[in-house]
């Protein structure tokens, strides 16, 4: 198996020049990740880079669209720094399945889509859903959970 710096999937976020800044893991008693029955989850992860937010306040009134969409991609990039660390590699990743975004504005999580996409090819292809809230922890401005399908 591939270590966390080697495979296909490093290869390609090398090529697309993408950085992994995390893992940056949740609050004890909750799992970065969970993984059950071929089926891997993160928690819901925020727009970090070194462990510093780098989007705070809400869409529309403090953050415009295209930061939140820069912020989406950010999350997207730590939901597979956690899953690396849990899995190893992400050339266990056969399929990104759903992606959770928790904001007011849908098109946003454009930005995770993207680079999931990107990332994966085909298999980045995902379903979504996208939650309007009042609020997301520590005043982070998009939040985003990531659920994949791992290979046997």
């Amino acid at each position: 198996m591939a270590t966390a710096h080697e495979g296909k999937i490093w290869a390609r976020l090398a090529e697309l020049g993408l950085t992994l800044h995390g893992p940056h893991p949740p609050h004890d008693p909750l799992d970065s990740v969970v993984v059950h029955a071929g089926i891997a989850r993160t928690s819901g992860q925020l727009p970090r880079i070194n462990g510093e937010l780098t989007c705070l306040g809400r869409l529309g009134d403090d953050v415009t669209v295209e930061q939140g969409r820069q912020a989406a991609a950010v999350c997207a990039l730590n939901a597979l720094a956690v899953l690396q660390a849990e899995l190893g590699s992400l050339d266990r990743i056969e399929r990104i399945l759903t992606v959770t975004d928790f904001h007011e504005q849908p098109t946003v999580v454009d930005g995770a889509s993207k680079v999931l996409s990107d990332v994966f090819g085909e298999a980045g292809r995902h379903t979504r859903s996208a939650v309007g809230v009042a609020a997301l922890p520590r005043d982070g401005a998009v939040e985003i959970e990531v659920t994949v399908a791992l290979k046997d």
